[in-house]
């Protein structure tokens, strides 16, 4: 169950860039999750709503995960989503993304 350690890191991260900006509140939470990734993106979702319940900095915190496709490329110039075959050559091609959980964007709310 390691998506319960990926929602920590997500909360972890998000609280960190909120205090260190002064926010009143956060408000969302934007994640790229690679679809190679082997992660349930609904799980990290239910999990990361539990962390933050009793943190008042994240009351009315979204959190929002967008599946991203994998990016491949094989050595005779194929560029694309195949993962397992090369469509041009039948090779094995290189992943090049897919296997990220990237933190995109954070919506916070500050004092005026």
């Amino acid at each position: 169950m390691h998506e319960l350690s990926i929602a920590y890191d997500l909360y972890a991260t998000a609280r960190k860039a909120a205090i260190e900006n002064n926010a009143k509140t956060v408000k969302r939470v934007s994640v790229e999750v690679g679809k190679m990734a082997m992660v349930n993106p609904e799980q990290v979702t239910f999990l990361f709503g539990t962390i933050k319940e009793d943190d008042p900095l994240f009351e009315k915190t979204e959190l929002f995960c967008t599946e991203m496709p994998p990016q491949t490329t094989c050595t005779c110039g194929y560029s694309g989503e195949e993962i397992y075959v090369c469509p041009g050559c039948g090779a094995l091609p290189k992943m090049v993304k897919g296997r990220e959980i990237v933190v995109t964007n954070i919506e916070i709310e500050v004092e005026d």
